[in-house]
């Protein structure tokens, strides 16, 4: 009856939403970490964020194909990984920067596969991950 549809409505919509939430505002903080070996610099060379050069830049990493800025070296890890058709989405984002290499392993099929990005970010890689959507839109 009309209980069990709005039961059902709200399941719904519960299904709907997106599962993955990350705090952009919080990401923009803990960037700071990040800013050691990466730069978010615009399309138009806008410096959103002025950052060291050993990663590549994160300008519009989230939609992007794994390993396919054309001005950086990849690692052989992260190269089998984006060999695989494996597109950077927030999810994805924040589970290889808890750890790297297991997320290259993962991806690439290979247990032996290593990530050249030794950093681990034991938490806010959803806020990060967020962050990075929200400066690129």
């Amino acid at each position: 009856t009309m209980t069990k549809f709005i039961l059902l409505a709200v399941a719904a919509a519960a299904l709907a939403a997106p599962a993955f939430a990350g705090d952009p505002a919080a990401g923009e903080t803990t960037f700071k970490k990040c800013k050691a070996c990466h730069s978010v610099i615009g399309a138009d060379g806008t410096e959103i964020q002025k950052g060291g050069k050993t990663g590549p830049n994160l300008y519009g990493v989230i939609g992007r194909a794994v390993a396919s800025d054309p001005d950086f070296k990849y690692g052989d890890g992260l190269l089998a990984a984006g060999a695989t058709g494996a597109v950077w989405d927030e999810a994805s984002l924040a589970a290889y920067l808890a750890d790297p290499s297991a997320w290259v392993q993962e991806k690439s099929g290979d247990a032996a596969a290593k990530s050249k990005m030794s950093f681990k970010l034991a938490s806010g890689g959803e806020d990060v991950a967020a962050y990075l959507a929200s400066v690129a839109q």
